[in-house]
């Protein structure tokens, strides 16, 4: 590590730390999701109270909105031991696919395939296949789960059936659940299966929502597009690892967990030509746009570019890149109409933003690395106390189904 990596490395995560009452986490969304409440934070520092629906008013009008269409799966599975299934429970909950290891090739499969997965109560769970016998869509189903690996703190499951007329998605979508936040502290309800979904989102692969596109409605997509702003979607499936705190005392010891993203071409050029400020929706939009700057950067020094390292931007062998000029390497570099690669990218105070202008985004979880993120994009590493400060004062709704700031 050089000096400046130092520096950052060294940040201690106790100054991204704040007290969140359990009564500031909102525990549904409202009714109406644009009528939520919105802090604005200008370039300038200061800060204006306003409602999501206005957001189309308070977009710089050369602005074009990126937003994350990712889809969350019904990724929490139940299992219980014994012939009869009155044994132990047994929580499966999918992470990413291994075998085969596109997502989309996974769902669709209508044969065994394996997932890396997180097994709640997994003493229990010895050895020998989980059991269910279900039925999708009217068709009798016999599945079994099987363990196959352990990597870590989680494990390799291969899920079987016998009936080669369903797919994979078909099974998850019948017996899964909708894996709704830890820190909600309540269970799943039917209603999550629409709320926690975004307006946009139509690739599954998920297991958390990228929740500030939950605050869109027609009504205020339409008021975007009639003003002209342009919007646009690129996919980060968003894993499990998006939940962890930074548990050590330096963000240096905190490994960033890898997640899948998906451009397309056409996106890839238009940022190679634009002019206008881009506005990302959310902080995995946030995480992939500047993601493909870094990748464009490895491209164009021959580097293997099907993962992006967390500390890649740091490095004093960095190359110093226009976005055009990076977007120009990687349009290079790849083949097809989708760029496809994994992203480890760490954005923490000192990063230097290199595509995104402007983010929507939620507020955070105290000690996280969104929260760093935050305070990367604001320039000034106490600012974000004062924003948070300001809406712990102004009695604002915290986390996935709380409100939204606008930053730009």
């Amino acid at each position: 590590m050089d000096e400046i990596l130092d520096e950052i490395a060294g940040i201690r995560i106790e100054e991204y730390d704040y007290p969140l009452p359990d009564s500031r986490i909102a525990s549904h969304p409202l009714a109406e999701r644009d009528r939520c409440r919105l802090l604005v934070r200008r370039a300038d520092g200061c800060l204006e109270d306003a409602r999501f629906d206005a957001l189309p008013d308070l977009l710089p009008s050369d602005a074009m909105l990126v937003c994350n269409n990712t889809r969350v799966i019904n990724a929490r599975l139940r299992f219980r031991k014994g012939a009869d299934a009155s044994g132990a429970l047994i929580e499966i909950f999918c992470l990413e696919p291994v075998s085969p290891a596109d997502y989309a090739v996974s769902f669709a499969s209508s044969g065994p395939c394996s997932w890396l997965c997180f097994v709640g109560n997994s003493k229990r769970w010895k050895e020998g296949p989980l059991r269910a016998d279900i039925t999708v869509d009217g068709l009798a189903v016999a599945l079994t789960a099987t363990r196959v690996e352990r990597r870590g703190n989680a494990s390799v499951v291969e899920f079987a059936w016998d009936n080669p007329s369903v797919s994979f998605s078909s099974i998850i979508a019948t017996i899964g659940e909708i894996p709704i936040p830890p820190y909600l502290n309540r269970p799943t309800e039917k209603s999550d299966s629409t709320d926690y979904q975004t307006l946009f989102s139509h690739i599954d692969g998920s297991v958390a929502a990228p929740t500030a596109g939950l605050h869109f409605t027609p009504r205020v997509l339409e008021e975007t597009e009639r003003r002209g702003i342009p919007r646009r979607e690129l996919t980060l499936h968003v894993g499990a690892g998006t939940f962890q705190p930074v548990k050590s005392d330096t963000i240096g010891g905190h490994e960033m967990h890898s997640e899948f993203i998906s451009v397309s071409r056409a996106l890839i050029e238009e940022l190679a030509s634009t002019d206008r400020r881009v506005v990302a929706v959310g902080t995995t939009s946030v995480r992939t746009l500047e993601s493909i700057y870094h990748l464009g950067c490895m491209a164009s020094q021959g580097l293997d570019i099907s993962v992006l390292p967390q500390w890649y931007p740091y490095s004093p062998t960095h190359p110093s890149l226009s976005l055009s000029e990076a977007m120009q390497a990687l349009l290079g570099a790849f083949e097809g109409e989708d760029f496809v690669a994994s992203t480890r990218l760490m954005i923490a105070p000192g990063y230097r933003y290199r595509v995104v202008r402007g983010m929507v985004t939620n507020f955070h979880q105290p000690r996280s690395t969104l929260l760093l993120l935050v305070s990367a994009f604001i320039g000034d590493r106490p600012g974000w106390r004062e924003m948070y400060s300001h809406a712990l004062a102004g009695d604002y709704r915290f986390l996935s189904y709380g409100d939204a700031c606008l930053l730009l």
